[in-house]
């Protein structure tokens, strides 16, 4: 296993790192359709990526009711040190009114909740989820500051922000001298490239790490899912889910497919491997999350740090997914190339 500096915070990370949606939530009307993992599968997923060189997982308050937090908790007890032990906050976790959203009282409610289902004292990344309308950042970022303040937090996140909201709550933090994100939590892949645009530029200027969730959109990367409709694996999560979570151009997904698949013939592996490999070969990326319901899923998926694209593969890859550049990018492109020292011809 690679390992990639957070940020700026000098902490290394599993370039590959685990995700726990897939935890919990057998009984659960949607997360049963995510994984459904219980204790042992689990105790087995978490024991493997561990013993491979993974010090990152990542959870979420809100999968399967907090069961994935209770699950991955119990997990790690000794091994506590060997994990950076990330989690989220903001959507709803009770039947209150402000049992969710990024409020004051809900951010220290659902930090104290969180640090007793993970069975810690502290947790080392936390995130909020998704922007909350009806709170000022400027509350958010206080609460968050007085959990690092406290101890209970070492660094806080970000995910799923447009690029000009993590700007702002860089501009906060800054100006109050508060706690500010050391990284965002992004959607990105073959089949998704809309973060190129704002999100992976501001994160470079900023210095922020960037960990990317669901880089095989729901399985449909894993190339197990044909024109047809039909599936080499029936029980995946695309599958059984019957949408896709992340909106995507099936017919264009299976155009870059095709390219997916003569890459990975090429280096004798599998889809999925290459298009996490493409990822990790992005210079602006920090960890790529995988989530898996099995011990050979994750084995594959962890593979894909030892896989070096070449340049032809790159090509191949971008010239399938890359799309026109909109405004004002697409006239910013233009005046790029003028922005060079005149030519002294004296």
């Amino acid at each position: 296993m690679k390992y990639r500096l957070l940020g700026r915070t000098g902490v290394w990370v599993s370039e590959i790192s685990l995700g726990a949606m897939t935890f919990g939530g057998k009984d659960h009307p949607v997360y049963r359709t995510h994984g459904a993992l219980g204790q042992e599968e689990v105790s087995r997923l978490v024991g493997a990526a561990l013993d491979a060189g993974v010090n990152f997982v990542d959870t979420a308050d809100v999968y399967a009711d907090g069961e994935s937090e209770e699950l991955l908790g119990r997990v790690i007890g000794r091994r506590r040190r060997d994990v950076l032990l990330a989690t989220k906050l903001i959507a709803p976790v009770g039947p209150g009114p402000n049992d969710q959203g990024l409020s004051r009282l809900h951010v220290m409610r659902a930090l104290e909740d969180s640090l007793r289902r993970l069975g810690t004292d502290h947790i080392d990344l936390y995130q909020i989820h998704n922007h909350d309308h009806l709170t000022p950042i400027e509350e958010t970022l206080s609460a968050l500051d007085d959990a690092v303040r406290q101890g209970k937090v070492r660094y806080i996140g970000c995910s799923n922000l447009a690029a000009w909201q993590i700007a702002k709550a860089l501009g906060v933090s800054a100006l109050h001298d508060r706690a500010a994100f050391v990284s965002a939590q992004i959607h990105w892949s073959l089949l998704s490239r809309d973060a190129e645009r704002e999100l992976v530029p501001l994160a470079e200027d900023a210095g922020l790490g960037l960990t990317v969730w669901q880089p095989l959109v729901g399985g449909f990367l894993t190339g197990k899912f044909d024109r047809g409709g039909a599936t080499a694996e029936p029980d995946s999560r695309r599958a059984r889910n019957g949408f896709d979570f992340v909106p995507f151009d099936e017919g264009k997904g299976f155009e870059v497919l095709d390219v997916v698949r003569a890459v990975a013939a090429r280096h004798e592996v599998s889809p999925a491997r290459v298009a996490i490999a493409w990822l990790l070969a992005q210079r602006a990326v920090t960890s790529v999350i995988v989530g898996a319901r099995k011990l050979e899923q994750l084995t594959d998926d962890l593979a894909a740090s030892d896989l070096t694209l070449t340049e032809q593969d790159l090509t191949a890859l971008d010239e399938a997914t890359w799309t026109a550049a909109p405004y004002p990018h697409w006239i910013q492109q233009w005046f790029a190339p003028t922005r060079t020292p005149a030519t002294n011809n004296a």
